[in-house]
């Protein structure tokens, strides 16, 4: 197996991009093998690496579907139900507490 093309950062040619990049397009790698790597020097510590794959390879976004929507949607609304008390939140959970604001601080432990 050949080694892959390492270039510098802000310097790959044309007709290379990155997961992200290809994004913005409305693309995605769509199978393909990584084709080169961007390295990023960093003083005392290792390159930050960027993987890119050939944009002419690259594949159309599959479009969301009615059915993939549903799904997105029932998976937002779990992130607001409260485990404890079992109510919406009215916004996204965070993760470190757990459980909705009034559950994780009742007004007695202050």
């Amino acid at each position: 197996m050949a080694a892959l093309p390492v270039y510098r950062w802000h310097l790959a040619p044309d007709g290379y991009a990155t997961r992200r990049q290809l994004r913005t397009r409305g693309l995605r790698p769509g199978g393909q093998d990584v084709a080169a790597q961007l390295e990023r020097p960093r003083r005392r510590r290792p390159p930050l690496v960027a993987y890119l794959y050939r944009v002419d390879l690259a594949k159309p976004v599959r479009p969301m579907t009615a059915a993939r929507w549903a799904a997105l949607a029932k998976a937002n609304a779990a992130r607001r139900i409260c485990p404890a008390c079992r109510r919406d939140a009215g916004y996204v959970i965070p993760t470190a507490l757990g459980s909705c604001g009034p559950c994780a601080y009742p007004e007695g432990t202050a």
